[in-house]
């Protein structure tokens, strides 16, 4: 079933302006991973620190854990926590757990949340969102060269086919119509021209969401190789563990969830040889979380090192 990967809007921060964004699934993360005073964090996809600063408080350690981020406005949002001692990092989350297991460094807890935060889709300078008119960009780090507006402007109609419908669920017979209709309207550089077009070709029929959502949600897959940086983080996690150590993942989508829950059941089957003990096969569900209605979609799988 299709879901919005991003976290809720909210309101603002009196002082800065810049959007509050609250955490998903937090009490459930803090309940199920049970973070402790003097125990070491790694949060690989810290954000604007909505879980990261609710575990620190727990841990009070703040010298051994480390906050990486790709997004490097959110990593400028976290200043004070590296004034407490935390290790920021600034890199896609592969990236940073392989420079990690090479230093030998392991934790307690071990977060990421794989959701598009809010101040992310906010800012229609980014393009993650047709609710904002921008332009077509969509990277999470803004130092990679490959935008939305290049895949748009480029793919032929098989490749952009195959990727609404392998990334976006699409099925086969919308996703042609759009990847036609793309390449007929020909040079797109903003959001809502996206989203507009992808209206008129296909309608919204009995959708609940924007006809485009699934267009939009391929897209930010392909520029930012969201599956294939799972697929590659996954192995790594266990090296980055202590013993009795936890890690939590949140994720968004069936296609995120997918490998999350293959992993884990591989870990679960492979007797002797496994690293983690998986405590619950099923996902916590994000409609336990009363306070955020918009965590709907999102799914919690965590386990412990053995």
């Amino acid at each position: 079933m299709m879901s919005i990967k991003e976290h809720p809007p909210q309101s603002e921060e009196p002082q800065t302006g810049e959007p509050i964004h609250v955490p998903v699934l937090l009490e459930i993360t803090l309940s199920k991973l049970r973070p402790v005073e003097g125990e070491s964090y790694l949060d690989l996809t810290a954000g604007y620190g909505g879980h990261a600063r609710a575990f620190l408080e727990r841990t009070d350690n703040y010298l051994d854990s480390v906050l990486v981020d790709r997004d490097e406005n959110a990593i400028k949002t976290l200043g004070d926590l590296a004034e407490k001692g935390v290790t920021l990092i600034h890199k896609d989350f592969v990236s940073a757990a392989q420079d990690l297991v090479k230093q030998g460094r392991k934790f307690d807890v071990i977060l990421a949340d794989l959701g598009v935060s809010s101040p992310q889709l906010d800012r229609a300078e980014r393009g993650f969102s047709f609710r904002f008119d921008g332009q077509l960009d969509m990277r999470m780090d803004n130092r990679t060269e490959i935008t939305a507006a290049d895949i748009v402007n480029s793919y032929s109609v098989d490749e952009l086919t195959r990727l609404v419908t392998r990334y976006g669920e699409e099925n086969l017979g919308r996703a042609r119509r759009i990847a036609q209709a793309i390449v007929g309207a020909r040079p797109i550089q903003g959001t809502t021209e996206l989203a507009d077009l992808i209206k008129q070709t296909v309608g919204r029929g009995s959708m609940k969401h924007h006809p485009a959502t699934r267009t939009f949600q391929a897209l930010r897959i392909e520029v930012n190789h969201e599956l294939r940086l799972i697929e590659e983080l996954l192995p790594l996690l266990p090296r980055l563990l202590n013993k009795g150590g936890r890690v939590g993942i949140i994720s968004f989508h069936s296609l995120e969830d997918r490998l999350i829950k293959r992993y884990f059941s591989e870990q679960a089957t492979a007797g002797y040889e496994a690293e983690l003990i998986v405590r619950e096969k099923k996902p916590v569900s994000g409609t336990e979380d009363v306070h955020n209605p918009r965590s709907r979609s999102a799914k919690f799988r965590y386990a412990v090192k053995k």
